[in-house]
């Protein structure tokens, strides 16, 4: 065989691989990558697909935050109802805790007006407690304590003044003093009214004296003939009612709960 057949031959061949080669590269994508000839897909373009399922991707997300939110505005709102109670519950407690201070504060002083010792340091105390609402209470609490009037003090005082108190005042004469004398052995009252006369008075006085009830005791003895002769005593009488009265003022205001300001 010549050379130009055999170029013809060689020529042919290489036209068959060729169209092989193309007709191969044309049914397979795989293979025409693999030889470089046909373009890798870029990855960083999404597909159609994808660009839809983003918009409810971000809708789910949105939602799950959401979702996420709610448990933790309960739990803040769980949170500022708490501390609301813990609040009010520790303003309940410093409310009751200073009635108590103020209520211990009023007893003691009240035992220490009915010993006769003095307030010592209740003084100042009395004064911070009450002093701003109560001024006239306190110092009349205070003046009473440093001129202690006893109850056995005015019993006996009573006791002693019991002749003046049932003779008339300075001012009766002797004629005076016959009238009243003589009025005093017949009297004519209401079954229902109590004894009008001087020794009725006088025992009716004492007795509610014994019983602590010095204001009606008080009362009293104004109604008897001799209640002039007894002024010292019924001085003593009111200074040790006014006491008492101011003693009760500051208890009750000690079982008032604080003004709100």
């Amino acid at each position: 065989m010549g050379w130009g057949a055999k170029i013809l031959i060689a020529l042919a061949l290489v036209l068959a691989g060729a169209a092989a080669a193309t007709w191969g590269l044309a049914r397979s994508q795989e293979a025409a990558r693999l030889l470089g000839v046909a373009q890798t897909p870029d990855q960083s373009r999404p597909s159609l697909q994808t660009a839809r399922s983003q918009p409810v991707r971000a809708a789910d997300s949105a939602s799950l935050v959401a979702a996420n939110d709610a448990p933790a505005d309960a739990r803040i709102a769980q949170l500022e109802q708490r501390l609301a109670r813990v609040e009010n519950a520790t303003q309940r407690a410093a409310g009751s805790a200073g009635r108590a201070d103020s209520l211990l504060i009023a007893v003691a002083a009240r035992r220490a007006v009915d010993r006769g010792v003095a307030l010592g340091f209740l003084e100042p105390l009395l004064v911070d407690r009450f002093g701003s609402t109560h001024q006239r209470a306190v110092a009349t609490i205070i003046t009473g304590a440093r001129q202690p009037v006893l109850l056995n003090d005015l019993i006996a005082g009573f006791d002693a003044a019991g002749p003046a108190l049932r003779r008339g005042g300075p001012g009766e004469g002797w004629w005076g003093g016959f009238k009243r004398e003589l009025a005093s052995i017949v009297t004519v009252h209401s079954a229902d009214r109590p004894v009008p006369t001087p020794d009725a008075r006088f025992e009716r006085a004492l007795r509610r004296l014994q019983a602590g009830d010095v204001e009606q005791a008080l009362t009293e003895t104004m109604r008897m003939p001799g209640a002039a002769n007894a002024q010292s005593w019924a001085a003593d009488a009111r200074r040790y009612i006014a006491v008492r009265r101011a003693l009760d003022e500051i208890e009750a205001a000690a079982l008032m709960p604080p003004r709100s300001a």
